[in-house]
């Protein structure tokens, strides 16, 4: 199974500057963790910069097109498509995909499942998740959470299938 896991404000913007716009959401980075961990984490090189170090508990492959890129703990791929071939090499269940925005874009039509957390809210920003068409995915779960003293934003986790 390919897995893309990610967070998405309510007019798809995911990033600002290396950064999630949003700042800080305890729970997302639980639920995050809950589902990425054991497996191998697919994500590129300029998602790695701004985590800064690899994924402790999972294999982390990092597409680059800098060929003498190298991280402690990082296998490095020239392209999505190997990168998902390497990772399903080290782990045949599940691969999760977790970013940027052009990395979703390609890993896109070999995705399975996807577990979106939605920020309702609406941010700047400077990296966007593609629309979701309802004919190609159903939604499975939903699961609603409202502000509070450690999110400033309601959030929702979602799980939607490939139909």
């Amino acid at each position: 199974m390919v897995a893309l896991v990610v967070a998405v404000a309510e007019n798809g913007i995911i990033g600002q500057n290396g950064q999630l716009p949003w700042g800080r959401m305890p729970a997302d980075l639980r639920h995050f963790k809950q589902l990425t961990l054991g497996h191998p984490v697919v994500m590129g090189r300029k998602t790695f910069d701004s985590i800064g170090k690899a994924l402790p508990g999972r294999p982390n492959v990092v597409v680059t097109r800098q060929h003498e890129w190298a991280a402690p703990g990082c296998e490095a791929s020239a392209s999505v498509l190997a990168a998902l071939a390497r990772a399903r090499e080290l782990d045949a269940d599940t691969v999760c995909i977790i970013g940027g925005g052009e990395i979703y874009r390609e890993a896109l039509p070999a995705v399975d499942v996807v577990y979106l957390t939605e920020i309702h809210h609406t941010f700047e920003g400077d990296a966007s998740f593609p629309e979701l068409s309802p004919t190609e995915w159903r939604e499975l779960t939903r699961e609603r959470h409202e502000a509070d003293a450690q999110h400033a934003y309601a959030y929702s986790f979602v799980t939607l299938q490939r139909r």
